[in-house]
């Protein structure tokens, strides 16, 4: 737990919240600015600043909550679909420097969009050989 963050706090229920769902290594509740009714954060109970500082065995608990979480609130919302994403890093979004996924529960005609309208950039798609090698090197340092 770091004392200064807002996600730890509510975790270790220094501050309080709609809990949905707990387990030793998880703790997931509602967004109290929610996209819709039922979105959900599944955070690691393990204080971690960005996904990326996360590994691999702590991933796989925190997706298997998410994947959990995210067929319960598609059942209790009649959802149709979600979206599960995580932003990663302020400029990418994160609000609370702590790991959570959102689970936002979708319906059609909800006016929503896909998670590709989060960039409004059109990059070149003509190097695209030359992009997966780029990423490529670096996955396997």
């Amino acid at each position: 737990m770091t004392e200064s963050c807002l996600f730890c706090k509510i975790i270790s229920g220094e501050i309080p919240s709609e809990r949905v769902y707990e387990d030793d290594a998880v703790y997931a509740f509602l967004d109290i600015y929610p996209a819709s009714e039922g979105h959900t954060l599944v955070a690691p109970r393990k204080h971690f600043s960005k996904f990326t500082d996360m590994g691999a065995e702590d991933v796989a608990v925190l997706f298997e909550a998410a994947r959990k979480v995210t067929a319960a609130v598609e059942k209790a919302f009649s959802a149709e679909g979600s979206n599960v994403g995580i932003n990663n890093g302020e400029v990418a979004g994160q609000e609370v420097p702590h790991v959570h996924v959102h689970v936002i529960p979708r319906k059609k005609g909800d006016g929503g969009r896909g998670i590709k309208s989060i960039v409004w950039t059109e990059p070149d798609r003509t190097n695209l050989k030359e992009v997966a090698e780029k990423n490529k090197k670096k996955t396997c340092e």
